[in-house]
C-alpha cells in the first residue's frame, strides 16, 4: 500500500478499515508504515508505504478488482501517461501464494517488488521467509536493497 496526497497515513488506515469490511478477505499481519522517496515524477510528497497480508479465496483478478475498488472509493485516479505519479492510493497485488500470473491485466510476483526497498522492507517485516517465486526471501532481498532513502513514518505526520 502508498500513498502521497490527501493525509497519506490517513489514507492507508482507511484502506485498511476497508480491507477489513471486505467480507472475502481477512487481514493477517499488517507492517509498520515507512517513509520513501517518490519514483519518476520530480516535485511530489513523500510516499507512505506498508504491506498488508491478505486471506481470501477470490480469484487473484477478483482480488485485484477488489483493491481497485478501495484505491478508486479512496480518489484514486489512474493517468495512463503519467505512470509514477502522486496518489490519494495505490494497492498492489505483490504476492498470490507461490503463484506466477501473467496476464494483461495482472503480473504475479509483481514486476518491480524486488527492486524497491519500499516493498521489500516491510514485506520482510512480516514475512521474512516468504519465498519471491525465482528471487529468493524476503529478507535476503530487503538486506541486499538496504534502506537508503527510507525511514519509519513519524506517528505524529
Amino acid at each position: 500500500m502508498g500513498s502521497n496526497l490527501q493525509a497519506p497515513r490517513q489514507q492507508l488506515q482507511t484502506a485498511l478499515s476497508a480491507l477489513r469490511a471486505t467480507s472475502d478477505l481477512s487481514l493477517g499481519a499488517v507492517s509498520p508504515v515507512y517513509r520513501s522517496a517518490p519514483l519518476g515524477v520530480a516535485g511530489q510528497p513523500d510516499y507512505c508505504n506498508a504491506v498488508v497480508e491478505v486471506f481470501t479465496d477470490l480469484e487473484a483478478l477478483q482480488l485485484l478488482d477488489c483493491l481497485q475498488s478501495i484505491e478508486k472509493q479512496q480518489g484514486r485516479e489512474r493517468n495512463a501517461t503519467q505512470r509514477w505519479g502522486p496518489r490519494t492510493l495505490d494497492l498492489d497485488l505483490l504476492l498470490y501464494g507461490g503463484y506466477v500470473i501473467n496476464s494483461e491485466r495482472l503480473t504475479v510476483p509483481h514486476p518491480e517488488m524486488h527492486k524497491r526497498n519500499f516493498v521489500m522492507r516491510p514485506l520482510a517485516d512480516i514475512a521474512p521467509d516468504v519465498a519471491i517465486p525465482g528471487l529468493g526471501a524476503a529478507a535476503e532481498l530487503a538486506r541486499v536493497l538496504g534502506g537508503q532513502g527510507l525511514a519509519p513514518w513519524a506517528e505524529a505526520e
